[in-house]
């Protein structure tokens, strides 16, 4: 690992955090994302997190918020985009049909997507809109 990249993984481990601490799991190769995917029956919210501010500042928030609400989905997943790059596309082919998009979450329910949240509906949301997309997800899926 280079100088630059050592620098980035230790700037982003805070922004890890922030979701494993709520529960989140980290996927961090294919090959875990491809096993998650198999193996999760029932409904699993998956961020795509990022570096960048709209994350910061509205996606994590967010999706943390989210898990008060009466349903929850039962599995709770991320992959970092821009960190752990092959992660990320594999988990983004599950996303049949979606447009590569970071931040952004993914409703799943036994490995397929049944409810998309892209950058465009967090960038300019605030948090409580976005818990608010989650919540009426959650309400239909879970």
């Amino acid at each position: 690992m280079n100088a630059y990249e050592e620098y980035m993984k230790q700037m982003a481990q805070p922004m890890r955090d922030e979701l494993t601490n709520a529960g989140f799991k980290e996927l961090t190769t294919p090959e875990e994302v491809d096993e998650f995917v198999a193996n999760t029956k029932g409904t699993a919210l998956v961020v795509v997190n990022s570096v960048c501010g709209c994350a910061a500042g509205l996606a994590r928030p967010a999706a943390r918020e989210s898990l008060a609400y009466e349903k929850t989905p039962e599995h709770l997943a991320t992959v970092f985009a821009g960190q752990d790059r092959e992660a990320t596309a594999r988990m983004r082919e599950h996303f049949e049909g979606l447009e590569p998009s970071s931040p952004s979450m993914a409703l799943m329910k036994d490995g397929k997507v049944v409810h998309f949240i892209p950058r465009e509906d967090i960038e300019d949301f605030e948090v409580e809109e976005i818990v608010d997309n989650l919540s009426n997800a959650y309400d239909k899926h879970c």
